[in-house]
């Protein structure tokens, strides 16, 4: 029996230009463990065929609904759908088949104004389903690229920051090992192993991490390859090192990770760290003030914004504008609608060209009632 909030979501969609389309429940599983990052290969509900290729039930709308825009539409071409259904991933808090709906935006190069108009849309959604005035937290992994350009850190530490931003965990302490030499938690207990791959090539590296595993009868799990465990084996050794940051990078890291209040104060305070640490922020810190005139021109209310240059969202494609919707009388309680700006997630699935894509989904059975 259809969901009671479709009706009026199938009318929100056809008034904001975008189509309905249905992706099949069964999809290749490739592309979901390569492209959603180590939490969703852990929850993914997978099968194979006779022949011996995996599948998975869809764990997600935005690879299916990007495949269809890829494969129905011309190069540059702009793409806007709404989907609706039930997704498979386990869930320790509920059931693992859930409905979730949302809208996914291709091609648009105005990314402002497409962004804003997300977050619009994301908030007229839970308006039709009782959330009137949500709690938006907001942050932005534009802003958290440019200052990692412009410290030039080392690499482990660029994807071990991104990394814990997108998973919102040990964000405070990796920025307090982040100038410190010394080895952290158990990486002593395999120090040896360690030192051994410090400085090797990826190559040499997966091939002895694959050795390794052979000789104690190990099978990779989690969905993970020996590459990828081969590649957390260097990143540890680089850790181990004693690879430290100079202390000016680290505390300007710390201010900036520390930035929180409403776009425009946030913005403020993001030029002013910027300016006196010499930095260039200029172009992200443009294109976070123009998106948030857009929000304004859309009647969005920018004071009620939370923003936080460390809040980021759990999928490994997000590489911009990230946001959730919460209900503010349980704070603690799970993200209603979510959604973000994902640019590099079209070119990883096969398009020559870049695709600017934006989208945000709505977990339905979180409203509850007030469906």
């Amino acid at each position: 029996m259809p969901h009671p909030a479709y009706e009026a979501f199938d009318a929100l969609a056809q008034r904001s230009g975008y189509a309905l389309i249905d992706p099949p429940v069964l999809q290749p599983a490739g592309l979901f463990l390569d492209l959603l990052g180590e939490d969703m290969r852990r929850r993914a509900f997978l099968t194979t065929d006779a022949e011996g290729r995996e599948f998975c039930l869809r764990p997600d709308f935005t690879i299916p609904v990007s495949l269809h825009y890829l494969k129905e539409t011309k190069p540059g071409s702009i793409g806007a759908y709404a989907y609706r259904g039930p997704v498979f991933r386990f869930r320790a808090d509920g059931p693992s088949e859930f409905l979730q709906a949302g809208f996914e935006n291709y091609g648009r190069t105005d990314k402002p104004a497409a962004d804003a108009e997300m977050m619009a849309i994301a908030i007229e959604a839970a308006a039709g389903l009782g959330l009137v005035k949500p709690d938006i937290r907001m942050g932005d992994a534009g802003i958290v690229t440019a200052m990692l350009d412009a410290l030039d850190l080392p690499p482990v530490w660029r994807r071990r920051l991104v990394s814990d931003l997108r998973r919102s965990k040990n964000l405070d302490e990796d920025l307090a090992r982040l100038g410190s030499t010394a080895p952290k938690n158990g990486a002593a207990a395999y120090a040896g192993f360690l030192a051994a791959l410090e400085g090797s090539d990826p190559g040499s590296a997966r091939a002895a991490v694959a050795d390794l595993l052979s000789i104690a009868g190990i099978q990779p799990v989690g969905g993970r390859s020996v590459d990828e465990i081969a590649d957390r084996f260097l990143e540890q050794a680089a850790l181990s090192s004693g690879l430290g940051v100079d202390a000016d990078k680290v505390a300007i890291t710390r201010k900036i990770f520390a930035v929180a209040g409403d776009p425009d104060t946030a913005s403020a305070e993001l030029r002013s760290i910027a300016g006196d640490a010499r930095l260039d922020l200029n172009a992200a810190l443009d294109a976070f003030d123009e998106r948030t005139g857009f929000f304004a021109a859309r009647g969005i209310d920018v004071g009620a914004i939370k923003f936080a240059t460390g809040f980021g969202r759990r999928l490994d494609y997000y590489t911009g504008f990230v946001f959730e919707l919460r209900d503010p009388g349980q704070p603690d309680a799970q993200a209603r609608v979510g959604g973000g700006r994902y640019d590099q997630l079209m070119s990883q699935l096969g398009s020559i060209e870049a695709v600017p894509a934006v989208g945000c989904s709505i977990w339905l059975d979180r409203f509850g009632g007030d469906a």
